[in-house]
């Protein structure tokens, strides 16, 4: 399906039509491609636009460094789109291509060669270890109950989304229709695996028991 100018209402409407069974724009991890869609989109949709939002608030959850190491992906937005390369890297002067690991020369290499080898070796490694290690996060989908028809279900997303915690970001709401009246809160969320339990947050939104009355998990993808 081919998306067009995200810049208009009908291509965001496209968009949507197009998120609302996949969680990025390109395979099923993050690409290039999310990025230049993302450029693309702007600011954060509107409310109504739930699955280009729940989108949107995920990619923007990821630091620069994080987008960089991401691979290349076949964009939407036109018919037959074409992959998308990553961002080119800084050059450094330093670059790992200009380190000759192994040296050159004689067979027999004397021991100022073996110095200026071992140096190298040892510079190629601490520039190896001090990049920066990917952070394993997860997207989830959260609904929460109310105890019936009566509930103020905007006091309950309220208090949901005052839980803060280190490595936690809330993204899109809505409600969904249970029936007899009585709708229930689904919210997104991504969170920082090492950071963040989902037990232990699923229990701290069950301790608004004046508006709660019980938390499942409608989806849980590793990202």
């Amino acid at each position: 399906m081919a998306v067009g100018n995200v810049k208009t209402a009908q291509g965001l409407n496209d968009l949507n039509t197009y998120l609302a069974e996949r969680s990025y724009v390109s395979g099923y991890t993050p690409t290039q491609a999310d990025i230049q869609v993302f450029d693309q989109v702007g600011k954060a949709p509107a409310s109504n636009l739930a699955h280009v939002l729940r989108w949107y608030n995920h990619i923007a959850s990821y630091t620069p460094a994080e987008r960089k190491s991401w691979a290349a992906g076949v964009s939407p937005l036109t018919a037959g789109g074409k992959p998308t390369a990553p961002a080119p890297a800084a050059k450094d002067d330093d670059d790992d291509d200009d380190v000759d690991l192994f040296g050159s020369g004689d067979e027999e290499e004397d021991a100022e060669a073996a110095r200026i080898r071992e140096e190298r070796l040892k510079s190629y490694a601490d520039k190896k270890s001090k990049k920066p290690a990917l952070i394993a996060k997860s997207s989830i989908i959260l609904e929460v109950k109310p105890w019936d028809d009566e509930t103020d279900m905007k006091e309950m997303e309220k208090q949901v989304r005052s839980i803060e915690m280190e490595g936690l970001l809330w993204g899109a709401s809505k409600l969904v229709p249970v029936g007899y009246g009585i709708n229930k809160l689904q919210i997104m969320c991504v969170i920082e695996d090492d950071k963040v339990s989902v037990d232990l947050l699923t229990e701290q939104i069950q301790e608004f028991e004046d508006f709660v009355q019980s938390v499942d998990i409608a989806a849980f993808n590793k990202i």
